[in-house]
């Protein structure tokens, strides 16, 4: 069974940073308020499993992947973010 994805803090502002989006656009997109987004990332205050479920279906549909720690990259690699791959349309010819 897979492991439940978890959100960082640091993921949360690098995603946000990927996205080039704004607390408030992260909040408006995820349907919870800007200081639930700004208190999570500052470590303030932890969230609700299902606000931060909102936040990372958010993040995903945005184009971001969470990457969990102890992924691919051995036992001891820490948890990231990075870009989605994007299909391009192959170019016409001529």
């Amino acid at each position: 069974m897979p492991h439940a994805k978890i959100l960082l803090p640091a993921q949360c502002r690098g995603a946000r940073g990927l996205l080039s989006w704004s607390q408030g656009e992260l909040a408006d997109r995820a349907g919870v308020s800007r200081s639930t987004v700004k208190d999570f990332e500052t470590e303030r205050h932890a969230l609700h499993h299902s606000t931060e479920r909102l936040l990372i279906d958010a993040l995903e549909a945005g184009g971001v992947a969470l990457i969990p720690p102890g992924n691919d990259q051995g036992a001891e690699a820490g948890a990231g973010v990075r870009l989605k791959l994007v299909s391009q349309p192959a170019p016409s010819g001529g």
